[in-house]
């Protein structure tokens, strides 16, 4: 198993199913959407192709059902477990990474409109609200279910994100009212 690579995504795959069990990728696909999905975001074709691949690598067994749709069921093997196990004890040397199209966007403010700058900031505060609201119903329906508990930790950190960014687009949106954000600067030209 030396040249075989492990991603993100497998161990993904590899946790979900050692947590939730047998399942299908549609399981994955599913539960991934209503979990790690909100703040790990890979496309969904590597729900499906991946679990061949660990099981490829030994990492999971593949039990096909004889009749009706036929469905692939992976259950984690020994190898997968201690893949998992290993991965879990590293330490992450990685700093936190935030891709964010609004704040690239934010970055350019100066060849931008102030009216621009000023519907980008009114844009993501209500976003923001929105999955500021999202999680709260997550939490005020699941925090008291000791099943996942242990897993509501990872919401504290979303939430703490979302109020950080509304209020720091609250910050840039007062900014623009102040008249902080000056008219379109026009790019240099060329000699």
């Amino acid at each position: 198993m030396s040249a075989f690579r492990l991603s993100t995504t497998s161990y993904v795959v590899l946790g979900m199913i050692a947590m939730r069990g047998p399942s299908t990728p549609y399981d994955l696909k599913r539960a991934i959407g209503r979990s790690v999905g909100y703040f790990w975001n890979f496309p969904h074709a590597q729900l499906y192709a991946e679990p061949k691949r660990l099981q490829g690598a030994g990492l999971l067994d593949v039990h096909e059902e004889d009749t009706g749709r036929r469905r692939k069921i992976y259950t984690i093997t020994e190898a997968g477990d201690a893949a998992l196990r290993a991965w879990l004890a590293e330490p992450v040397k990685e700093h936190f990474e935030l891709r964010d199209i609004a704040e690239i966007k934010l970055f350019f403010n100066e060849l931008a409109e102030p009216d621009d700058v000023a519907r980008l900031a009114r844009d993501q505060i209500e976003q923001h609200e929105r999955r500021i609201a999202e999680y709260e119903e997550m939490q005020r329906r699941y925090g008291g279910i000791e099943e996942v508990s242990s897993r509501m930790v990872t919401l504290e950190l979303g939430l703490g994100m979302e109020y950080a960014a509304r209020e720091f687009w609250r910050g840039v949106q007062e900014r623009v009212e102040r008249g902080e954000f000056s008219s379109m600067k026009r790019r240099p030209t060329a000699p």
